[in-house]
């Protein structure tokens, strides 16, 4: 369902808006993982699960206010708030699994395995919002 439509403009609108909100999103995430994780000397699975939290906030406004605009997206809908924040709630679970397997089971430095979960969860990220929020 969700491929089909990528060949309608809106969808296409909406994928390049999702990634410029997405890519700033990132740049908030990653910057705070860095600073709590270098500066404020936490571990990198704890200064994630902040930087990773705080970027959701961010993203959860534009996303409603200028991704998916629909009539019925009210930054204020406790009910869409509550699904998002469960989706977000997976999308840092991924992201927490992702970075640990690659960093600890893998030997990887912390900030690339960063760089790859954040690419799989974007993608889940898309799909999830695109499904709830564009009816």
């Amino acid at each position: 369902m969700i491929i089909k439509k990528i060949k309608d403009k809106k969808t296409k609108k909406q994928i390049v808006k999702f990634t410029i909100i997405g890519g700033i999103a990132f740049v908030i995430d990653y910057f705070l993982l860095i600073f709590f994780t270098e500066i404020l000397h936490q571990n990198y699975l704890i200064a994630n699960f902040f930087s990773y939290s705080i970027s959701t906030i961010f993203n959860y406004i534009f996303t409603i206010k200028w991704v998916f605009t629909n009539k019925r997206n009210k930054i204020k809908d406790v009910r869409l708030f509550t699904i998002f924040n469960i989706l977000c709630i997976v999308g840092l679970l991924i992201n927490q699994i992702i970075i640990y397997t690659f960093t600890d089971l893998l030997g990887w430095y912390y900030l690339i395995s960063k760089l790859f979960a954040t690419f799989i969860v974007l993608v889940f990220n898309f799909i999830t919002r695109k499904m709830l929020l564009d009816k």
